[in-house]
Order: structure tokens, then sequence, then C-alpha cells
């Protein structure tokens, strides 16, 4: 994340991210629309697995034992909680360039703050070490506006569907991020 300059504010330039502003209507009008296939920098792999089921304390020996897990599933595997982990764009990389943001900071809305609302995945096919995801989003909904303690702003929804090189869906996932305006100020 970029170095926050005076007043507390990060400039666009230091995390590549500009997040249109724009009105209800015109986000409205993207509902249906999918992002292009983005495909994941990272390949799925054992020791960051290792290093996810260290940190949550997680035994299942799928994540530990290659034997184990090759019997099971053909491969160690990855636990649930690491999908977006393959597929997060990187922020910032040696040779420059911007990363391509998550469809839900592309939708042209007023406010400019995001909290995660809720997230239901569903995991279809087991995803294995040496995978290589790839993703495509669909905008699914943008609510009218609502007020909450938050502040006044919109539920924006999104279904993303994961796929392994194989062209194979392994999981898909709806998410709704509410964006808005802190303390409801115009």
């Amino acid at each position: 994340m970029g170095s926050p300059k005076a007043g507390g504010h990060i400039d666009v330039d230091d995390i590549g991210y500009e997040v249109p502003s724009g009105t209800y209507e015109e986000a409205r009008a993207l509902v249906g629309s999918t992002t292009p296939v983005r495909f994941g920098e990272v390949e799925v792999n054992a020791p960051m697995i290792r290093h996810y089921a260290a940190m949550v304390r997680d035994p299942n020996p799928g994540y530990w034992d290659r034997e184990f897990a090759a019997q099971q599933w053909g491969e160690i595997v990855a636990p649930p909680g690491m999908l977006m982990t393959w597929l997060i764009p990187i922020e910032w990389q040696p040779a420059g360039g911007r990363p391509v943001p998550l469809l839900t900071a592309q939708v042209p809305l007023p406010g400019d703050t995001f909290l995660n609302a809720s997230n239901d995945t569903e995991l279809l096919e087991p995803i294995r070490a040496g995978d290589r995801l790839n993703v495509v989003e669909e905008l699914t909904d943008v609510s009218e506006e609502k007020h909450a303690a938050a502040g006044r702003g919109h539920f924006v929804t999104t279904l993303s569907t994961y796929r392994r090189e194989d062209g194979k869906v392994v999981a898909r996932s709806t998410n709704v991020l509410f964006r808005f305006r802190a303390g409801g100020a115009p």
C-alpha cells in the first residue's frame, strides 16, 4: 500500500488504483457485465498452503502430508480460505504497471470507502498444488442507496467463477460489498 501524504491521503499513483466515481444509474447499467479472464500470477503451492495452515493451526493432513493427499486428491490441497490468495492482483512490481482492480473497485458509484458485507463460496473441486487458477467476475446487483451506521451507500454484489487451466470450474463466490461515504456526508 502507498504511503500516506499530508492529510492522511494515499496517492493513487502509490497504490495503482483509481476508484471511479459515478451515479447509481451508471452502476446499474453495468449489471450483467463481466471482466476479462484474470489469470493468477502465483501457482498454487505447498509452501504457501503450509504457512496458511500453520497460521490458523489446521492439522488437516491434506495440507501437510503429500503421500496422504496424493492418495485422496492427487496432490496437496489448498484450504478453502486461500481461494482468493491465488488471484489477488499483486499491488506493486519492480517493472511498474498498474494492477487490475477487482470488479467491485471498478463500479462507478458515489463513495470512497468499502466494507465487505458478506461472502458465500461454493467449492466444487479440490484446488491442488500445481494448479494455476483464473477468475471471471460478474456484476450481479447494485442496490439503491441505503443508510447504514457506517454511512449512506450502495451494496455491490459480484459473482466470481474460478477455473483451473483445463477450464474446469473449481469454485464460485458471491461477494457483497458496501460502498459508502463515511459519516453520510455528501
